[in-house]
């Protein structure tokens, strides 16, 4: 669709839980004429995979390992598509290739480390090149970040805004998810340091404009009648990296709180006692050993299972005397949502007018409104309640 690669779309780790989730979706909602394909190590599976789609895709035998199978996939597509994680451990050498080969990168990573990392490595040449490095394409980060510049547009232009957003979910953390917040608990310090180094790159805003997240304590918000929760998660770095992308729809001074959904305090304690306990676990090789094997990469829930889930976003918006309350939902978070969300940016960059941005960039910078428009009909609602 006006270049001259071979393909439009490659999805590399297709043949994982996620992967295949996101294939059957391309194979169901890839317009006539689209070139796509899907990447992986094992010839048989992917064949195998392509017959159960019963869809006319290409096949690409690549190997997170071999830097050269990587470059070939990077040179044949104009957007590459990945669910192979921890991407701390497995992304890197992709991300390099599409941003020396000018193509699209998209993944669903919600590590902050592997983020920053990125940019410090590979924003520049991506620039140069054009490529479009985009990350955190699923339950990470798109609801909040899409949400965000939907509640934007309804406040008043060129005033001080603040955005505060309430996650709810129900759903299994896919095995990839896991693994990596594992990864991530592990290597605190290391975190810690990269985004220091990355925010020195970055520098300030240009024109002036302010970008702060709202730090606070556990409160009761009437927006949700519930607790809110403070949730130190990839999702408010996105949203801010989005506000200075876009300074003109985010305002001179913008502030975002990131909060979970909880409706009963005692819930929250005991979910904060859990996630303490898998960080205390995982600062230790042996520990961390056993936590690793409680859930595997590509291992998901079944049909059953994902029919349960759900998500609701809620975000109240702030500034120059008016207030708007707005929401995002959907079903299963993990798996499901995921999928869409990550196909539909996919296709959105392959079929859609989207704006001409290059670099390490976030989904509301490099598709915005295009994006909304298609995943609201795919059944992930966007609505404003007041």
């Amino acid at each position: 669709m006006g270049d001259d690669r071979a393909y439009d779309i490659v999805l590399f780790g297709a043949t994982g839980f996620t992967g295949k989730l996101t294939a059957k979706y391309l194979a169901e909602h890839a317009p006539q004429g689209l070139r796509w394909a899907i990447a992986g190590r094992s010839r048989e599976k992917l064949e195998r995979l392509r017959e159960e789609l019963v869809a006319d895709a290409g096949i690409i035998i690549a190997d997170v390992d071999d830097e050269d199978s990587l470059r070939g996939v990077a040179e044949c597509a104009r957007i590459v598509v990945t669910t192979v994680g921890p991407y701390i451990k497995h992304g890197g050498p992709l991300v390099a290739a599409c941003a020396k080969a000018g193509s699209a990168y998209l993944d669903l990573t919600g590590e902050p480390e592997f983020r920053d990392r990125m940019y410090l490595e590979h924003h520049a040449e991506a620039e140069r090149t054009g490529a479009r490095i985009i990350h955190a394409c699923g339950f990470d980060s798109i609801p909040y970040d899409l949400l965000a510049l939907y509640t934007v547009g309804l406040l008043p232009d060129g005033v001080p805004l603040k955005l505060r957003g309430f996650v709810r979910a129900g759903g299994l953390a896919s095995g990839g998810t896991f693994h990596s917040a594992v990864g991530q608990f592990a290597r605190a310090r290391q975190l810690q340091s990269m985004h220091a180094k990355r925010r020195k790159a970055e520098g300030a805003p240009a024109g002036g404009q302010k970008v702060r997240a709202e730090g606070g304590k556990p409160y009761r918000e009437s927006a949700i009648d519930a607790w809110a929760i403070p949730l130190p998660t990839i999702d408010p770095q996105i949203v801010a990296q989005s506000a200075r992308l876009v300074p003109d729809a985010y305002g001179p001074d913008f502030t975002y709180g990131h909060y979970a959904w909880v409706k009963k305090l005692p819930v929250a304690v005991a979910g904060g006692l859990g996630v303490g306990a898998v960080f205390g676990l995982s600062q230790l090789p042996p520990t961390r050993a056993l936590l690793l094997k409680a859930r595997g990469p590509g291992s998901g829930p079944s049909e059953a299972q994902m029919e349960k889930g759900f998500f609701r976003v809620r975000m109240v918006g702030e500034g120059g005397g008016s207030r708007v309350v707005t929401q995002v939902s959907g079903g299963d978070p993990g798996y499901r949502e995921t999928s869409k969300m990550l196909a539909e940016a996919a296709l959105c960059l392959a079929v859609d007018d989207v704006p001409a941005v290059a670099g390490q960039v976030t989904t509301a910078a490099a598709m915005g409104t295009h994006l909304i428009s298609r995943l609201d009909p795919a059944g992930i609602r966007f609505e404003t309640l007041g």
